[in-house]
């Protein structure tokens, strides 16, 4: 019996060193790109492009962020995205999460098949001229609103936190609620909305990281500068340093490759820090809202 408990903790113990060295390769796998692109930001082009860089940065500079953090596009793009991430984010709560309350009742008459309009949208839609033809008939096309009101609702968030509300809300307490003379509206905002901090915290960082990260509506419907997100100005400073690398001869052609090369680095930082610090402080509901709102029902 003895020998038979030694052999099992044996083979935990082996079991373990091999789990934790694969998950550690695929930490190492997952972080280092991030990690190379940040060194890669503060080191000298030509050691990138050689292979010098490898742990450390190798000809510590910051002309990369210099010349980007001088171009006032930046400042009126990071003024823009904070705007359209803030108001989107509270715009998408505003309409999918009472979306998803009331579809995860069961008293609701046609649930199933306004589920299933739902639904049906994620795989069809009415294209990119018919949905340009809409927002310009709505008066929305090169305005501030085009970014947040059009596409705001999604069905698949709506489908997570409906899922939510089924398991993690007992109909008993709504019951005991109605007893009391708790009416719908008081009961989703009083005693509903307390009790899903878990799901409102993922569906508001899956909106924001939607919005921080958007590009193409922007792209798409607007036509002012001052309009434009930190995306579509990152992407239209990189096209520009590109192209007078691609014109330049000479030694003029050389400083404008290492500027790009620069530039380059620093945009996938300076776009995706700010995003990335607002994680730690939801974690604990994301982790929660993601298990109970996806993997269960």
């Amino acid at each position: 019996m003895h020998r038979r408990k030694v052999r099992r903790q044996g083979r935990d113990v082996v079991f373990d060193i091999i789990l934790y060295t694969i998950c550690a390769l695929l930490l190492l796998i997952i972080l280092y790109p991030l990690y190379f692109i940040i060194i890669a930001s503060f080191s000298d082009p030509s050691a990138v492009a050689s292979g010098s860089v490898f742990l450390y940065p190798v000809g510590f500079t910051l002309d990369g962020y210099t010349a980007l953090l001088q171009q006032p596009q930046v400042w009126v793009g990071y003024r823009n995205t904070i705007a359209y991430t803030l108001v989107g984010t509270l715009i998408g709560l505003a309409v999918n999460i009472p979306a998803a309350y009331a579809l995860s009742r069961r008293d609701l008459f046609g649930r199933r098949f306004l589920m299933g309009l739902f639904v049906f949208t994620m795989f069809f839609n009415g294209g990119l001229i018919p949905t340009f033809l809409t927002v310009q008939e709505a008066g929305l096309y090169n305005s501030f609103w085009v970014m947040v009101l059009p596409f705001a609702v999604s069905a698949y968030n709506i489908i997570v936190a409906r899922t939510f509300f089924e398991t993690s809300l007992p109909r008993e307490l709504l019951e005991a609620a109605q007893i009391d003379g708790c009416g719908n509206l008081r009961f989703f905002f009083t005693m509903a909305l307390p009790l899903s901090k878990a799901i409102l915290s993922v569906i508001a960082l899956w909106t924001a990281v939607g919005q921080w990260n958007s590009y193409f509506n922007a792209l798409i419907y607007l036509r002012s500068e001052n309009l434009y997100p930190l995306q579509l100005i990152m992407r239209n400073i990189l096209i520009t340093n590109q192209n007078f690398a691609a014109q330049g001869t000479g030694e003029a052609a050389m400083i404008a490759m290492r500027r790009a090369s620069l530039v380059r680095y620093s945009m996938i930082i300076v776009s995706t820090v700010p995003i990335m610090c607002v994680y730690p402080f939801i974690q604990k509901y994301f982790d929660q809202g993601v298990m109970i709102g996806a993997v269960k029902g």
